[in-house]
């Protein structure tokens, strides 16, 4: 059951979400991701999706798991999805990034990639709004060059 308002769980669940992004290793992941990883084709997202030994492998497994884990939480109600994105759009980013080649990303890796990402955009309206701002700042990074 989704919640209707949020209450002080949901703010210590935030904070606590936060405070994990702080950490080193999830730090210079989500650094790598949001900087370097500019996919303008699958073929750019398989190159690091399928390749272990690609640099920015890792990081994009970490950052995904990350905000497939946090998005869960809202979709099964444990947190408040507008509460949550209104406090960190962050994840919606990768998922602006990936987002065209939904599709594809699943045949090669599984029909559960980025469904919780997908779930908030369809069920908050605060991340429909974020997604849209999102997207459009994404595709700039595509074009520019």
């Amino acid at each position: 059951m989704l919640k209707d308002h949020p209450d002080h769980h949901d703010a210590e669940l935030v904070i606590r979400f936060y405070e994990l992004r702080r950490e080193a290793t999830m730090r210079a992941a989500r650094d790598a991701i949001f900087v370097q990883f500019v996919p303008r084709s699958y073929d750019d997202i398989k190159a690091v999706m399928l390749n272990r030994a690609h640099p920015l492998n890792a990081p994009l497994r970490q950052v995904a798991s990350y905000w497939e884990m946090v998005y869960g939480m809202a979709k099964h109600g444990i947190v408040h999805a507008d509460f949550l994105v209104e406090n960190s759009g962050e994840g919606l980013i990768l998922f602006a990034k990936v987002q065209p080649w939904l599709k594809e990303i699943r045949a090669d890796s599984g029909p559960g990639s980025y469904v919780n990402a997908e779930w908030i955009v369809a069920h908050s309206e605060e991340a429909k709004q974020r997604f849209a701002r999102m997207t459009a700042m994404v595709e700039k990074q595509r074009t520019a060059k």
